[in-house]
């Protein structure tokens, strides 16, 4: 029987005990999806800009995009129309937030656009929130099917895909949403942004406890 050496046990047993980073992702070896560019480059904000917030409050660290406060919305410089958004995010406890789409630079993004929910459901805060307000509903607008997030402190990762007026949203791989905006037009008069056709991609800093984080930010453009 194989008996390693005292001291190689011991490297053995650091290594199976320690905690796992291989998720988080070096942004020079970062595998982009065929198709798709990244939106965030791992290192900096370029390409974005803070929305009522400062741009300078979000930073970066091994790869991954956070704000702890006082970020606002921050926005993709470039427009999309028709596109397949790719990205991960993770939550602190009682966390808030949500992912724009085919939002303008003025007004807020959750109705002169669109939002995506992200939020902690299962927080004593959220216990009286609407369906629409949960996670992966397109906010005010249409609710969520179900809410498949995985606890706290772990990375949870959204496809969602914007093609003409259908509006798909997975989480963790399973389809929360799929809607016809053409079915909810009774709801533009609050929420205007759901007639648009072309806008920024956002990512919101709604305050909180902890730190919000998202990583592997592409995107792909449909024709």
């Amino acid at each position: 029987m194989f008996r390693p050496l005292p001291a190689l046990a011991a490297v053995l047993t650091l290594c199976l005990a320690a905690p796992a980073f291989a998720d988080d992702p070096d942004p020079d070896q970062e595998d982009v999806p065929k198709g798709f560019t990244r939106l965030f480059n791992g290192k900096d904000t370029t390409g974005w800009k803070a929305h009522n917030g400062k741009t300078e409050a979000w930073k970066v660290e091994k790869g991954a995009l956070y704000v702890k406060g006082g970020g606002g919305w921050l926005m993709t410089e470039k427009e999309y129309g028709d596109f397949e958004l790719r990205l991960q995010y993770r939550l602190p406890k009682g966390g808030n937030s949500g992912v724009a789409l085919r939002a303008p630079r003025e007004g807020d993004p959750a109705y002169s656009g669109m939002e995506i929910q992200i939020l902690d459901d299962d927080a004593p805060k959220h216990k009286d929130i609407k369906s629409w307000q949960k996670t992966g509903s397109i906010y005010h607008v249409v609710p969520s099917s179900k809410q498949p997030s995985k606890p706290i402190g772990e990375w949870n990762s959204y496809r969602i895909v914007c093609k003409g007026r259908q509006v798909t949203v997975e989480l963790n791989g399973e389809k929360i949403v799929d809607a016809d905006l053409d079915d909810y037009k009774e709801k533009s008069k609050d929420n205007p942004g759901i007639l648009r056709e072309k806008g920024c991609i956002g990512l919101q800093d709604h305050g909180g406890e902890g730190s919000l984080e998202f990583r592997n930010i592409h995107v792909k453009e449909l024709k």
